[in-house]
């Protein structure tokens, strides 16, 4: 990667010029607009804007190793968070009781639910070009999107006071239309389509990864609360610090290296989903903390992704 102080700043310019038209248009929009465009872009933008995507992006190489990759991190980040919650408790700072096992639900959310698909989509693009798309496209359908609606609501469903089936875990991964969309990219991407049709594909995508950045912005205008600071910090430490730290060295002893490393590093990183406080509403888990943990969590991926250019950078 040449010059990462330019490719930050072309990253950071229309990253946060998004994000910061999303909050303006929150607070001035129905607060309904955010949940509209949001089903607009998972039932019709995003499953698009990932078949365009996919017809240029270069799958060679052992991109399987992009969902293995999530999964680690995934697993990885809840029992470190697991572990820390156990300790603290037996030190007598963590109340032991039933009561506190929403908290408790949100703070395991928080360190192992990324956001990949919204966020990490766009800053894979800009910094590595569509030819590394498909690492991030895989590590988050078949990795986040999985661990998401799978470990994630079973873990919900657990520590909050709903109720879940392994039914209804298959339905919600299953009737994900952008799962199908990378199965229908996958399978047609080498059938060549009319140039004017692959241009407003690709016109589309691009629209599709701004209005991600919009709704980014337009739900975080809506956050009011930063309850449990000290808390989540430690989430945040774990989830995109200590775990990007910990699968980078390891990719790097088990001898993956360049962009495709950076990818997952990348990934992994990213601050918790907004699927972490859809969980929490589910759930009735700790719905405060979700909510300081996606504030304060986009906020920090600021200032950590020159961390990872700097150490796993091409």
């Amino acid at each position: 990667m040449n010059n990462p102080a330019i490719k930050l700043l072309e990253l950071y310019i229309p990253l946060s010029g998004g994000v910061f038209l999303g909050w303006l248009l929150g607070r001035i929009l129905p607060t309904k607009a955010p949940i509209y465009l949001g089903k607009f872009l998972f039932w019709i933008g995003a499953p698009i804007g990932i078949f365009g995507f996919l017809r240029r992006t270069n799958l060679s190489g052992p991109v399987w190793i992009a969902p293995l990759v999530s999964w680690t991190a995934i697993l990885l980040g809840a029992g470190l968070a697991w572990t820390w919650l156990k300790i603290n408790q037996n030190l007598g700072k963590l109340p032991k009781n039933t009561a506190n096992k929403p908290n408790q639900g949100s703070f395991l959310l928080a360190s192992m639910v990324g956001n990949t698909g919204y966020l990490g989509y766009p800053v894979t693009l800009a910094l590595l070009g569509q030819q590394y798309f498909g690492w991030a496209l895989f590590y988050d359908l078949l990795g986040s999107m999985v661990g998401t609606y799978g470990f994630g609501v079973a873990l919900a469903a657990r520590f909050g006071m709903g109720a879940t089936s392994y039914k209804q875990i298959a339905i919600a991964v299953i009737k994900n239309p952008g799962l199908w969309s990378l199965v229908l990219g996958l399978a047609t991407r080498k059938e060549p389509l009319p140039d004017v049709i692959e241009l407003i594909l690709q016109i589309i995508a691009w629209i599709v990864i701004g209005l991600s950045l919009i709704l980014i912005g337009m739900r975080l205008s809506q956050l009011t609360s930063l309850r449990g600071l000290p808390q989540i910090s430690v989430s945040l430490f774990i989830k995109m610090l200590l775990v990007p730290l910990v699968l980078g060295i390891g990719l790097t002893m088990l001898g993956m290296s360049g962009s495709p490393r950076l990818v997952m590093v990348l990934q992994t990183s990213m601050p918790p989903a907004f699927a972490t406080l859809i969980l929490a509403e589910a759930y009735n888990l700790d719905r405060e903390l979700a909510v300081t943990g996606i504030a304060v969590g986009c906020t920090g991926f600021f200032f950590t992704l020159p961390l990872w250019l700097w150490l796993f950078g091409v």
